[in-house]
């Protein structure tokens, strides 16, 4: 009988059907193996944003596929093997990404693979904890603000949920590029957002932002509704407003028009040229993700719960490898 070996195994967190964090499991399956012009990845930890647990809640990812899958996208880690024509990565590179978003990544999971060009090399200095909150958010907000909105020095931009995980990388990236930053968070986190730079804040619980913020010129987005609608009377003319919320009916295009402004949806792609770009900020240090907290990758579950309360400040993110260094 010809001798059969045995796949390397892996532990992974998997759902099998929609639900709240409890559907989250701890499973072993196979460990991946990387494509052409893929890498394996040994993940040392993992990121977890709003976009995990409503597609855990949902139980469909946005591009329609449905469970079983492993949730999670941000990932920090070393590569442990490259598939063929990969040249760019060699194995015991540390690198971080944002593997093929929108479509599932996986990256709640001991391994994941990806193509080699959605990462990059991470951060010198910085812990994986550190770097794996980075890829998603990060990349979100300067897709918006540098791509999109190509902020200048001197301009006034207005970010709301500012002490979020996108929020709060966006401020920092703002200041980088020389803009004046509005936040609108509670009180209670407004010592936070200080010490990264913000110059302006409002609590939206005490004083509705849309009668105290006048001439801006990029309004960054995250929460949608009636936030987007009410963000246009902030804008000067020609200003933009970049929604992160995919837009329904209530999505203001036409009063933006009417306004003299524009308001655009923007949905974040892998992208390792501003991965590089986010490293150069982090390693001049002029960004830094705040964790709000680090739970094991088994306790996956716990991370979901408490990024839902909507209350964090900062990011939230998996330790997965034993040694975060």
């Amino acid at each position: 009988m010809p001798e059969t070996t045995t796949p390397p195994r892996m532990r992974a967190m998997s759902q099998d059907v929609p639900g709240g964090p409890e559907v989250l499991k701890l499973i072993e399956t196979d460990r991946p193996v990387p494509g052409p012009t893929e890498i394996l990845v040994r993940v040392h930890a993992a990121g977890v944003n709003p976009t995990d647990w409503k597609t855990r809640a949902r139980g469909v990812y946005v591009n329609g596929v449905r469970p079983p899958f492993r949730l999670g996208f941000d990932v920090s880690g070393v590569v442990e093997a490259v598939g063929a024509g990969v040249t760019v990565f060699a194995p015991g590179d540390e690198v971080f990404g944002m593997p093929r978003f929108p479509h599932p990544a996986g990256a709640y999971a001991e391994y994941v693979t990806g193509p080699a060009r959605h990462f990059t090399l991470r951060p010198a200095g910085q812990d994986h904890i550190h770097t794996a909150a980075l890829p998603l958010a990060a990349l979100t907000a300067w897709q918006a603000l540098v791509d999109t909105a190509d902020i200048r020095p001197g301009q006034r931009v207005l970010v709301h949920a500012a002490a979020g995980g996108v929020g709060h990388l966006a401020v920092q990236i703002a200041k980088a590029r020389g803009a004046y930053v509005i936040g609108t968070a509670r009180t209670a986190k407004h010592d936070f957002l200080r010490g990264l730079g913000a110059d302006e804040l409002v609590d939206y619980t005490q004083q509705d932002f849309a009668e105290v913020i006048r001439d801006v010129d990029v309004v960054l987005d995250p929460v949608g509704g009636d936030c987007s609608i009410r963000s246009l009377r902030t804008l000067r003319p020609g200003g933009v407003l970049i929604s992160l919320i995919p837009p329904d009916e209530t999505f203001p295009a036409e009063q933006a028009r009417a306004a003299g402004v524009r308001a655009v949806f923007m949905l974040v792609e892998p992208d390792q040229a501003g991965l590089r770009e986010i490293a150069a900020l982090v390693d001049s240090g002029q960004l830094r993700a705040e964790i709000a907290a680090a739970v094991p990758l088994a306790e996956a579950a716990k991370a979901h719960e408490l990024g839902e309360t909507g209350r964090t400040a900062g990011k939230i993110v998996l330790s997965v490898a034993t040694n975060q260094h």
